[in-house]
């Protein structure tokens, strides 16, 4: 069983920044595709960035340029670092690991951009 941790959200101004960073248990992560989603109340929930075994990213249109998913591999950690935050970014951001036939989730943080 994969627990997945995520740490370092919270409230930040307009225009801020935050990094998340979520912590995994168990064996060969390097081997899992990891992402991050957000859910916003009375909205369903969003892919915000993954980023595959071998580096590679991609995001949501809503974020590109604002947002950096990476990974470390050697420390089964994956973050995200937002910055140019704005009021539409709020949201509960959960990590999610896939592969190998298994999907698991955090059990989330809150951001929330308000002035």
């Amino acid at each position: 069983q994969v627990q997945l941790v995520e740490s370092g959200g919270g409230l930040v101004q307009p225009g801020g920044s935050l990094r998340l960073s979520c912590a995994a248990s168990g064996s060969r992560f390097s081997m899992y595709v990891m992402g991050w989603y957000r859910q916003a109340p009375g909205k369903q929930r969003e892919l915000v960035a993954v980023i595959t075994s071998g580096g590679n990213t991609n995001y949501a249109d809503s974020v590109k340029g604002r947002f950096t998913i990476t990974r470390d591999n050697a420390k089964n950690t994956v973050l995200l670092q937002m910055n140019s935050l704005k009021r539409e970014d709020t949201a509960v951001y959960y990590c999610n690991q896939a592969g190998r036939g298994t999907v698991y989730w955090g059990q989330g943080t809150q951001v929330t951009v308000s002035s």
